[in-house]
């Protein structure tokens, strides 16, 4: 197996094998999510839980979901999935619509170069009427 880039480190230590995943397939599954990893750093590497299933493998009607929880607030549960037949294809599919989705969340809620988004009011202190 080839050496898997640093930003990797959170797919290897938070990715879960679930459905239809041998345990001994962990390394190729991890090194074709490890673009994943880079979209990932911005968080730390508890707030991050993954888990990897494919259904009916090898079947007609084959489908993997990539499912990524962030704890953080808002709390992002977000999925992708595929039913592409060749299984290293489709995992090609989830990573990079999962990438997708990250991205998407991250600039839906950290705008980082709109000062304007960024600058909260302040709002004027109301006079109390005195009795």
């Amino acid at each position: 197996m080839s050496e898997l880039p640093k930003d990797a480190a959170v797919i290897t230590d938070r990715l879960h094998l679930a459905t239809g995943f041998l345990s001994n397939e962990r390394g190729w599954v991890v090194e074709r999510l490890a673009a994943l990893g880079s979209r990932l750093r911005s968080f730390h590497d508890e707030q991050v839980d993954l888990e990897i299933s494919v259904k009916d493998r090898r079947g007609v009607e084959q489908r993997v979901t990539l499912e990524c929880w962030i704890n953080r607030t808002p709390r992002l549960h977000l999925v992708a999935t595929s039913s592409e037949p060749d299984l290293p294809a489709a995992l090609n599919e989830v990573r990079n619509e999962l990438i997708r989705q990250v991205d998407e969340a991250k600039t839906r809620t950290e705008p980082r170069h709109n000062r304007a988004l960024r600058l909260v009011p302040t709002l004027p202190e109301l006079d109390q009427p005195q009795h």
